[in-house]
This record gives structure tokens, sequence and C-alpha cells, in this order.
């Protein structure tokens, strides 16, 4: 067999196509255009564990540099309830299961395809009766 360079070539589509590899030091697939578009593949995202948490689990998808006015990422919580007081303004992109947000006694609830927004200054708890997946965005992306 002669190794060519239209083979090697083939090959590295291949694996690339295939997935399941780092770009950089990032752990899912993002690509970045020339114009500061940045296609995100939000499914190969995969998000830690929240201080510590295994049951609050997210990832920030992009850094200060790539957007400084505006963050993303994904979060997960799972048969949970968390609370948490927002120093910016939020919206939510529920991806899967069933995500709550409760505040002053209330329940807003959001599933598959709903989008929250919730606004700075906000003390809320996010609740999960399941596991849900959710795309957060947050203004300002240097909110802490």
């Amino acid at each position: 067999m002669n190794v060519t360079e239209a083979l090697i070539a083939d090959i590295v589509h291949r694996v690339m196509e295939a997935g399941d590899f780092l770009q950089g030091d990032q752990p899912f697939k993002k690509e970045r255009d020339p114009s500061g578009i940045t296609h995100i593949q939000v499914s190969t995202v995969k998000c830690e564990p929240f201080e510590g948490r295994e049951d609050v689990r997210l990832k920030d998808v992009m850094t200060l540099e790539e957007a400084p006015r505006m963050g993303a990422g994904v979060m997960e919580v799972d048969h949970t309830d968390f609370e948490w007081t927002l120093s910016y303004d939020e919206y939510d992109m529920v991806l899967e299961g069933t995500l709550e947000i409760v505040i002053d006694e209330r329940v807003v609830c959001g599933e598959a395809g709903d989008i929250l927004y919730i606004p700075k200054g906000s003390h809320i708890h996010f609740r999960s009766p399941d596991k849900a997946r959710f795309a957060y965005f947050v203004y300002p992306a240097d909110w802490q």
C-alpha cells in the first residue's frame, strides 16, 4: 500500500468526522470563523461538577476573550434543588427535561424548547423533578 498525501488527508478527514477529539483545550466541538461568529456543537459539551456537586453540572462554552460582553454555557441539574442569586441577567433555553425556577414560592416551569428569562438580582432555586439540561446566556459575561 502506498502512503500518499491523499490517503493521509482522507484518514485525517475521517477521524475528524468521527468526533470525540479535543480542539485545543476545549472538551467540546467549537469553531470560530474569522468574523467572530462561533459555532458550538452543544451535543458535544460535557458538563463538570459545580462546587463539588454531582447533581449540578455545568460548562462555560465561551471565554471572556472570545465574547467579553455575553457569557454562555450548558448546565445540567439532576433531581435537585439548587439555590442561587443572580448578579447578571440570564436566559435559559431548556434542551432536555424539565427546569423549574422557584421564586417567592412560585414555580415557573420550562420544558424542552422553552426559554426562561431571569432578571438580575433574582434570588431563585433551579429545580428539576428529572434530569434537565439547558443552555444559559448571561449579561454581562464578567458577572463575578
